[in-house]
């Protein structure tokens, strides 16, 4: 009995060891946060609003750890990104050392916690800005750290070039191997929060349109969120148009019920799915087995015809190739890809509407990534593409 016990606590282990490799991306310094006084006249910058249930950190250089807050709070930031001559598109320039360089590395010029009502003032300001009133929300997955989701997120609205308002939602994660069950309740914990950001953008008559986009374990607080708040009010806000759910850590079970609490009246989901995530097969053997939705194969039944049914399109990546060995981060890490994404958001289109050709897949193609023509699922299929013969 006793043999089996130290067993069963060495798989354990083994499996947070395992997670924190798979999921991992906490390597970096803390206080990458600290404003420098530098800036590059060659760098581009990225002015984001923070909403985070985080506590405040206590340790100097940190502006806020894995730990549970009371309430949420609010914090105005702004991104120094190197130029593209110096890095690549899809990476995130970590400094070698501090303070970072702006003109070689991801920097930050300003870190300022604000008040709600500072919050609300910045996110009328920032819509004003662009012709459409629009609005992205990104919220990043497991094993991130405060900074980690803030030059992701910077990394994303430059490479992608959406003109949208962007709005970091960040939740208590840890940054730790050991930590994947705290995290997954620091999204349970989150749910509250991020409804109320959702109602607020629903209201606000300025804003005109939301775009949400989730990553990994993020898309698990991103659904349930929207299913609370459909529930709440009855269905979901016409102006949520584009939810875009990348590699989702969530039961393909779980998913099923999500949409079919959320109602009829729904955003236009899409899913980016990639069969060689090694993360997702892990995570997959962890929860007893069952399929993680961002590595299903939407053309095998049921999934095909479920996605149908649900007008749920997807965008296929498995044969796509990107800087993550894991091929869990494809949606960031392929320029292609995540210059696709910011084309349509910023005019003001799905996805993968009837206006998104095979056309768009040129650039791709010539990387070596025109799969992702050949492999966007609508419903229906459109087999052949009218804007491409234009």
């Amino acid at each position: 009995m006793r043999k089996i016990d130290v067993f069963r606590v060495g798989r354990l282990a083994a499996c947070g060891v395992l997670f924190g490799l798979l999921y991992g991306c906490a390597g970096h310094p803390k206080d990458v946060i600290v404003p420098v006084a530098e800036t590059a006249p060659t760098a581009s910058k990225v002015d984001m609003l923070i909403t985070t249930t985080r506590a405040r950190s206590t340790v100097p250089g940190e502006m806020y750890n894995g730990e549970r807050a009371a309430a949420p709070s609010f914090a105005d930031l702004t991104i120094s990104i190197p130029p593209d001559s110096v890095r690549k598109v899809g990476e995130v320039a970590w400094p070698r050392r501090l303070p970072s360089n702006p003109a070689t590395d991801f920097a930050t010029l300003k870190a300022d916690e604000i008040s709600r009502e500072q919050a609300q003032s910045w996110l009328s300001a920032s819509v004003r800005k662009n012709k459409d009133g629009s609005v992205l929300v990104f919220i990043h997955g497991f094993n991130n750290r405060f900074e980690d989701s803030v030059y992701r997120f910077a990394q994303i609205i430059h490479d992608s070039g959406v003109n949208s308002a962007p709005v970091l939602v960040t939740w208590p994660s840890r940054g730790k191997l050991l930590a994947y069950g705290y995290d997954r309740e620091s999204t349970n914990y989150t749910r509250n929060a991020l409804e109320q950001l959702f109602q607020y953008l629903a209201k606000d008559p300025e804003v005109k349109d939301v775009s949400i986009l989730a990553h990994s374990m993020g898309n698990w607080l991103a659904l349930e969120s929207l299913r609370q708040m459909a529930i709440r009010n009855g269905h979901l806000p016409g102006k949520f148009h584009n939810v875009m759910l990348a590699a989702p850590d969530v039961d393909v079970d779980v998913f099923r019920q999500q949409i079919t609490d959320m109602g009829k009246q729904h955003p236009q989901f899409t899913l980016f799915v990639s069969r060689d995530d090694k993360a997702l097969a892990f995570s997959r053997r962890v929860w007893g087995g069952v399929s993680r939705l961002g590595s299903i194969d939407p053309e095998q039944a049921p999934y095909k015809q479920e996605l149908a049914d649900s007008k749920i399109k997807v965008i296929d990546l498995t044969k796509i190739k990107a800087g993550d060995s894991l091929n869990h981060g494809k949606f960031a890490e392929s320029p292609e890809i995540v210059r696709l994404i910011g084309g349509r958001i910023s005019q003001g289109q799905s996805l993968t509407d009837s206006r998104v050709g095979v056309g768009d897949a040129i650039a791709v193609a010539a990387s070596g990534a025109a799969e992702v023509a050949s492999k966007v699922v609508t419903a229906p299929l459109v087999a052949v593409d009218p804007n491409s013969r234009k």
